[in-house]
């Protein structure tokens, strides 16, 4: 039995499989989650502002 050749960067067909080729999303890293991100640079101007209030009132 002769075995078919594949092209360099082809995936060869699974036997048996019956579920098409899908695209993966690619990884958004940090953007993936604004909301989160932006909760993070607003808790942080709160605390750099509450330590400058801190130190106006004499704590």
């Amino acid at each position: 039995m002769t075995t078919h050749l594949v092209p360099p960067g082809e995936t060869p067909p699974a036997e048996g499989s019956t579920a098409e080729a899908h695209q993966e999303r690619p990884d958004g890293g940090v953007w993936e989650h604004p909301r989160a991100l932006l909760a993070l640079v607003v808790l942080g101007s709160l605390l750099f502002a509450a330590f400058f209030a801190a130190r106006i009132a004499g704590f």
